[in-house]
């Protein structure tokens, strides 16, 4: 079963010896809104992007069609 976004974002901020609330802060939102979403599993692709710029990665978000055309 693959895993949720917000299982990936833990997982990374875990690898980075980070805290939510850290996450929160560099993102500049609050721990309170960073919570929900990850409760929700809730992002959107800016937020996704914005994350992945403050742990040091990328984020590849696009739609693969069985011939391999990404959107």
């Amino acid at each position: 079963m693959p895993l949720t976004m917000s299982e990936k974002i833990r997982i990374l901020i875990k690898r980075k010896n980070m805290t939510i609330s850290e996450l929160a802060a560099l993102t500049n939102t609050s721990n309170q809104n960073l919570s929900n979403k990850l409760s929700r599993d809730n992002f959107s692709e800016k937020e996704l992007q914005e994350i992945a710029k403050v742990l040091g990665c990328r984020f590849e978000g696009f739609f693969i069609f069985n011939d391999g055309e990404q959107i």
